[in-house]
């Protein structure tokens, strides 16, 4: 099977079973995004391991595991947000203190370094991840009333504005974007993705009750900003690692940093934009 083939059918399966699940059933799209965080979180910590670097993988992975289930279990059974907020400065911060005290006793050359990818692979994948599960319940009882179309619009755009980037730049990129990161990226392609990413919020605009056309534009001015920003960030890293992919459990497309790298650093930002909308 030709790679475009397999990534095609990855990306397909990938959309149906997520669109799926916000609309069926919040309990599998929190599951689905367990699995990600659990693969994402070894799969960071599997690449990172050099000489200088001794990443604590099962340890992290299990604090990222508890976090997610410390955000996502809140939310599914619907907790006040005054308590979640108490949730977060009496757990989720201490916790990312944890790695460093191992080191104490792990007996490495560089503790320094081995926390701090440690840690940083939770800031990476664990927390991101999290704030998907609180926008998609917060989404069904707020500002759309039990319709998650904030976060379908997230996923939908994000994916559109990927897939165009990825066709327009391998069909007409001549240009290059950003060279000694990603010299693959395109001007072309970049582009011509953010123009199907607009038209695809205006389209969006037209099916989507309760939301407004100016929302949608912002989200998507999020996305292609902060989602380039994530696809360049992993570039950068496995440039780094000399590493052409992350992994290879998604066929056509690599590992579950390449497939989800514009929506673990995007995320942060559109949650911070839905929280702001629900305040309005």
């Amino acid at each position: 099977m030709s790679n475009f083939w397999a990534r095609t059918i990855t990306g397909l399966s990938m959309v149906f079973l997520i669109l799926a699940s916000l609309y069926f059933n919040r309990f599998f799209f929190a599951s689905i995004f367990l699995a990600v965080v659990i693969l994402g979180l070894l799969e960071f910590y599997s690449i990172t391991v050099t000489k200088e670097c001794k990443p604590q993988k099962i340890t992290g992975t299990l604090i990222g595991t508890g976090l997610y289930f410390c955000t996502t279990g809140f939310f599914l059974f619907h907790g006040p947000a005054i308590l979640f907020i108490t949730i977060s400065i009496a757990f989720i911060l201490p916790v990312l203190f944890i790695p460093v005290i191992i080191e104490l006793f792990r007996k490495e050359e560089k503790p320094l370094i081995n926390s701090a990818v440690t840690i940083f692979g939770l800031i990476y994948i664990a927390i991101p991840v999290s704030l998907l599960t609180i926008m998609n319940e917060s989404d069904r009882s707020t500002i759309f009333h039990h319709f998650p179309a904030y976060l379908t619009s997230y996923f939908l755009i994000t994916w559109i504005y990927d897939t165009g980037a990825y066709l327009v730049g391998k069909n007409f990129g001549k240009h290059k974007f950003f060279e000694r990161i990603s010299p693959k990226k395109t001007w072309e392609g970049t582009i011509g993705g953010t123009l199907v990413a607009i038209a695809a919020s205006i389209g969006l605009y037209f099916i989507s009750e309760g939301t407004q056309l100016i929302q949608l534009l912002i989200l998507t001015g999020l996305i292609i900003l902060f989602g380039t920003f994530g696809d360049l960030t992993e570039s950068l890293f496995k440039r780094s690692l000399n590493l052409k992919d992350s992994g290879t459990i998604l066929p056509g497309h690599g590992g579950i940093l390449d497939r989800f790298d514009t929506i673990f650093v995007s995320a942060p930002f559109v949650f911070l934009y839905f929280i702001f909308q629900i305040n309005l």
